[in-house]
């Protein structure tokens, strides 16, 4: 006997929960769901978007489009026309012909026409936090409203799918909190005990002086060893303790900053080697920051690697590059390009004028590399 649509949607809405339930990572979770949105009301065509708050989409997942589809394409949409539309309002859209719609602003080339379309927003807590785009339903027929119910079912839990990935990130944002508190325990247990020592062997200096004046004279160097030792230590804590700030701080020691933190979060050891330093631009700065946070966060999540490398060389040229000894991936394909933030850092190293290349395949790891020529501009200099 055939199962019915109740009782498929029921089934493809349990295995949704059991995939968020199990922590498989947002990107599969989302896949899951678009491909059971794509089977349950039998759309040609399915795509889930969530926006990134700075016009684009953190996370743009589809299902029905072949690789030479998406290959012709090109690069992750950003929030315009019906894509945007969609996140503009929590109210589901259907229509016969979307090409129609005023807010329709056409196909890039090599887009395959659509245009039945059922374009239901995702919901958390008043927010709209992303959207099903449903097109091309099959056999010509239009989306019914048991259409419409299915994938609002289905957009509910896609919401939680989406408020679990951000609630994993605040928590390890708070076992960086937790490790502060702990260095800031470290530096007043470091502070007591070195104050109790140098007092204690000042005291003992000033019982010797006049009797024998060699041995105080030995202590009170000892003293300043204490004192010397002390300070290198508290300095190292309060360094840990203070955030680096880009803009005062410069590059670098953002950057060493940075690793030192995700080393203590993150289980992969990650060396950071640094070649040449020069003043920059501050926009300049700020960019090739960006590209290595982006690399290092993919190494972290993505790759299950057990080591990262992440090299810095400054002079007249900038080379950044991120390797790690992960799973690897196929970079040329569609997917894990719209994916893993390639564009994005793509885009940030063609406004520096350099290039971005990534070598990659599954099993042999991953190094991603920016390359610009900084001589003679975006240079600066730092109070």
């Amino acid at each position: 006997m055939p199962e019915s649509l109740d009782s498929r949607a029921l089934h493809a809405i349990s295995d949704a929960v059991a995939g968020i339930a199990s922590d498989r990572g947002l990107d599969a979770v989302l896949e899951q769901l678009a491909e059971a949105a794509r089977d349950l009301v039998q759309a040609k065509y399915t795509a889930i978007g969530v926006p990134d708050g700075e016009g684009g989409f953190e996370k743009f997942v589809t299902v029905g489009f072949t690789d030479k589809q998406f290959e012709a394409i090109g690069d992750l949409p950003r929030q315009h026309g019906m894509l945007g539309a969609m996140l503009e309002a929590a109210e589901p859209y259907r229509a016969a012909d979307i090409t129609e719609d005023a807010r329709f602003e056409g196909y890039p080339e090599a887009h395959p026409m659509m245009r039945t379309f059922l374009g239901v927003p995702i919901e958390s807590k008043g927010e709209v936090i992303g959207a099903f785009y449903l097109t091309e339903k099959r056999r010509r027929e239009h989306f019914t409203d048991a259409d419409q119910a299915i994938i609002e079912k289905l957009a509910a839990h896609a919401a939680v799918a989406v408020e679990n990935a951000r609630l994993l990130e605040r928590s390890r944002e708070l076992t960086v909190v937790e490790e502060r508190n702990r260095l800031a325990r470290e530096l007043h247990d470091a502070v007591n005990q070195t104050l109790f020592s140098v007092a204690l062997a000042a005291e003992t200096a000033a019982l010797l002086v006049d009797e024998q004046p060699e041995r105080a004279k030995a202590q009170m160097q000892g003293v300043r060893e204490l004192a010397r030792t002390a300070m290198d230590e508290m300095r190292s804590l309060i360094f840990e303790l203070r955030p680096a700030e880009l803009e005062t701080d410069g590059l670098v020691p953002t950057l060493e900053k940075h690793v030192q933190v995700l080393r203590r979060v993150y289980q992969p050891e990650i060396e950071l080697e640094v070649d040449g330093e020069r003043p920059l631009d501050p926009e300049l700065e700020r960019e090739i920051f960006r590209i290595a946070q982006e690399a290092l966060g993919n190494a972290l999540k993505h790759a299950e690697a057990d080591r990262l490398h992440v090299r810095l060389h400054l002079d007249n040229r900038i080379v950044l590059s991120v390797s790690d000894d992960g799973a690897g991936f196929d970079p040329a394909g569609s997917q894990a390009r719209r994916r893993l933030g390639l564009v994005s850092m793509r885009e940030r190293a063609e406004s520096l004028g350099g290039e971005l290349t990534i070598e990659s395949a599954p099993g042999e790891g991953t190094t991603v590399t920016l390359e610009a020529d900084l001589d003679g501009r975006h240079s600066g200099s730092r109070r």
